[in-house]
Protein backbone atom coordinates (compact mmCIF):
# COMPACT_ATOMS: atom_id res chain seq x y z
CA UNK A 1 0.00 0.00 0.00
CA UNK A 2 1.65 3.18 -1.17
CA UNK A 3 1.53 5.89 1.36
CA UNK A 4 2.96 10.02 0.97
CA UNK A 5 3.31 11.43 4.23
CA UNK A 6 3.81 15.21 4.16
CA UNK A 7 6.15 17.23 6.77
CA UNK A 8 7.79 20.49 7.38
CA UNK A 9 5.04 22.80 7.62
CA UNK A 10 4.38 25.27 10.21
CA UNK A 11 3.65 29.29 11.33
CA UNK A 12 6.53 31.77 9.15
CA UNK A 13 6.15 35.30 8.90
CA UNK A 14 6.11 37.19 6.07
CA UNK A 15 9.61 36.68 3.78
CA UNK A 16 10.39 33.70 5.96
CA UNK A 17 11.00 30.06 4.75
CA UNK A 18 9.94 26.61 5.30
CA UNK A 19 10.69 22.98 3.78
CA UNK A 20 7.98 20.95 3.12
CA UNK A 21 8.95 17.10 2.39
CA UNK A 22 7.10 14.26 1.74
CA UNK A 23 8.23 10.38 2.13
CA UNK A 24 6.74 8.05 0.41
CA UNK A 25 6.41 4.15 1.41
CA UNK A 26 4.97 0.82 -0.15
CA UNK A 27 6.99 0.89 -3.44
CA UNK A 28 10.81 1.04 -4.14
CA UNK A 29 9.94 2.44 -7.63
CA UNK A 30 10.03 6.07 -8.73
CA UNK A 31 6.97 7.56 -9.51
CA UNK A 32 6.53 8.54 -12.79
CA UNK A 33 5.00 12.33 -11.71
CA UNK A 34 5.03 14.12 -8.15
CA UNK A 35 3.90 17.45 -7.12
CA UNK A 36 2.59 19.97 -4.24
CA UNK A 37 -0.72 20.87 -4.37
CA UNK A 38 -2.04 23.53 -1.88
CA UNK A 39 -5.90 24.69 -0.83
CA UNK A 40 -6.61 27.84 1.19
CA UNK A 41 -10.24 27.84 2.96
CA UNK A 42 -13.21 28.20 -0.13
CA UNK A 43 -10.82 27.91 -2.47
CA UNK A 44 -10.46 24.71 -5.01
CA UNK A 45 -6.82 22.89 -4.92
CA UNK A 46 -4.66 24.11 -7.15
CA UNK A 47 -1.09 22.78 -8.51
CA UNK A 48 1.92 24.50 -6.93
CA UNK A 49 4.87 22.76 -8.59
CA UNK A 50 5.50 19.20 -9.75
CA UNK A 51 8.65 17.33 -11.12
CA UNK A 52 8.72 14.52 -13.56
CA UNK A 53 10.34 11.15 -13.79
CA UNK A 54 12.02 12.81 -16.62
CA UNK A 55 13.26 15.86 -14.57
CA UNK A 56 10.89 17.81 -16.23
CA UNK A 57 9.75 20.94 -13.51
CA UNK A 58 6.84 23.36 -13.47
CA UNK A 59 6.00 25.88 -11.42
CA UNK A 60 2.41 28.25 -10.98
CA UNK A 61 3.11 31.69 -12.00
CA UNK A 62 2.76 32.77 -8.27
CA UNK A 63 5.30 31.10 -6.88
CA UNK A 64 8.18 31.27 -9.60
CA UNK A 65 10.97 32.25 -8.23
CA UNK A 66 10.37 31.43 -4.85
CA UNK A 67 9.98 28.22 -4.30
CA UNK A 68 11.89 25.39 -5.26
CA UNK A 69 10.85 21.77 -5.99
CA UNK A 70 13.30 18.37 -5.84
CA UNK A 71 13.30 14.86 -5.57
CA UNK A 72 15.53 12.12 -3.84
CA UNK A 73 14.73 8.73 -5.33
CA UNK A 74 17.38 6.80 -3.36
CA UNK A 75 15.36 8.51 -0.28
CA UNK A 76 11.51 8.03 -1.87
CA UNK A 77 11.65 11.65 -0.67
CA UNK A 78 10.07 15.04 -2.42
CA UNK A 79 11.14 18.55 -1.00
CA UNK A 80 9.67 22.22 -1.16
CA UNK A 81 11.68 24.89 -0.37
CA UNK A 82 9.05 27.75 0.01
CA UNK A 83 11.14 31.01 0.36
CA UNK A 84 9.64 34.46 0.48
CA UNK A 85 6.41 33.23 1.61
CA UNK A 86 3.58 36.10 1.42
CA UNK A 87 0.24 35.77 3.27
CA UNK A 88 -1.55 34.37 0.48
CA UNK A 89 0.89 31.34 0.38
CA UNK A 90 -1.42 29.86 3.27
CA UNK A 91 -2.82 26.98 2.36
CA UNK A 92 -2.96 23.37 3.28
CA UNK A 93 -0.29 21.51 0.95
CA UNK A 94 -0.50 18.15 -0.16
CA UNK A 95 1.99 16.14 -2.05
CA UNK A 96 0.67 13.62 -4.51
CA UNK A 97 2.22 10.85 -7.04
CA UNK A 98 1.33 8.86 -9.67
CA UNK A 99 3.29 5.43 -11.35
CA UNK A 100 1.42 5.52 -14.78
CA UNK A 101 3.94 5.82 -17.12
CA UNK A 102 2.67 8.77 -19.74
CA UNK A 103 0.57 10.47 -17.22
CA UNK A 104 -0.18 14.59 -17.83
CA UNK A 105 1.48 15.62 -14.54
CA UNK A 106 0.42 19.54 -15.10
CA UNK A 107 -3.06 18.21 -14.08
CA UNK A 108 -4.35 17.19 -10.56
CA UNK A 109 -6.68 14.24 -11.67
CA UNK A 110 -3.40 12.41 -13.24
CA UNK A 111 -2.63 11.72 -9.45
CA UNK A 112 -3.53 8.63 -7.98
CA UNK A 113 -2.19 8.66 -4.26
CA UNK A 114 -2.52 12.07 -2.38
CA UNK A 115 -0.48 12.76 1.63
CA UNK A 116 -3.19 13.89 4.37
CA UNK A 117 -1.62 17.52 3.94
CA UNK A 118 0.77 19.96 6.23
CA UNK A 119 -0.97 23.63 7.17
CA UNK A 120 1.34 26.26 6.18
CA UNK A 121 0.53 29.60 7.55
CA UNK A 122 2.17 33.07 6.79
CA UNK A 123 1.45 36.15 8.74
CA UNK A 124 1.81 39.57 8.09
Amino acid sequence: QVQLVESGGGSVQTGGSLRLSCTVSGTTYSSYCMGWFRQAPGKERERVAIIGSNGVISYADSVKGRFAISRDNAKNTLYLQMNSLKPEDTAMYYCAATWRVGAYCYQKSSYDYWGLGTQVTVSS
